[in-house]
C-alpha cells in the first residue's frame, strides 16, 4: 500500500493529467456525437473541455521537467570533461531554478489578479489558469531538488544513481 502511495505521489502531476486529457476526450466525443446524431450540442463542453486541456498541457509539462525531458543542449554538454560538464549543470540549474521562481511568482500574481470569467458557465478563469501556478511551482521545487543535486556532483563529487 505504501509503495502505491508513494508512486502516486512521485507521478501525481501526470496522473493528474491523465485524468483531465480523460476528461477532455470524453467532453469532446460526447459533444460531436449529440451534434450529429441527436441534433443539439450542450452549451458548457467546449469551455470544459479546453480548460481540461489547458491542466493537462501545465501538468505534462512539470512532469516532463521532472523527468529531464524537455529540450536541452545535450549536444554540447556531451563534448565537455566531466567536471567541467558538473559545473554548468549546476550554474544552469541555478539559473533555471530563477527563471521558475519568477514565473512562479507572475502566475500567482496573474490569477491573484483575474477578474475575468467564462462566458457560458461564468466561472472565474483562475480555475483554469491556476494550472500555470500549480505548474510553475513544482518547477520550482523541481529545480531546488536538481540544483542541489548538481552541487553535490560538481563540488561534492558525489554521483547519485537513480533506481
Amino acid at each position: 500500500m505504501k509503495k502505491g502511495l508513494n508512486d502516486f505521489l512521485k507521478h501525481f502531476e501526470l496522473y493528474l493529467g491523465s485524468l483531465f486529457i480523460s476528461v477532455t476526450v470524453i467532453i469532446v466525443i460526447m459533444n460531436v456525437f449529440t451534434r450529429y446524431c441527436l441534433n443539439f450540442t450542450y452549451y458548457w463542453t467546449e469551455e470544459v473541455a479546453v480548460g481540461c486541456f489547458i491542466w493537462t498541457i501545465f501538468l505534462g509539462t512539470a512532469g516532463a521537467y521532472r523527468e529531464k525531458g524537455l529540450i536541452g543542449v545535450e549536444a554540447l554538454m556531451v563534448l565537455l570533461p566531466t567536471k567541467i560538464r558538473n559545473v554548468v549543470e549546476f550554474f544552469t540549474s541555478i539559473l533555471l531554478l530563477g527563471l521558475n521562481v519568477l514565473m512562479f511568482v507572475f502566475s500567482y500574481g496573474y490569477v491573484a489578479g483575474s477578474t475575468k470569467i467564462t462566458s457560458a458557465l461564468e466561472m472565474s478563469y483562475s480555475y483554469i489558469n491556476a494550472s500555470l501556478v500549480l505548474s510553475f511551482g513544482l518547477m520550482t521545487l523541481y529545480s531546488l531538488l536538481f540544483m542541489i543535486e548538481a552541487f553535490k556532483k560538481a563540488f561534492l563529487h558525489v554521483d547519485e544513481k537513480k533506481d
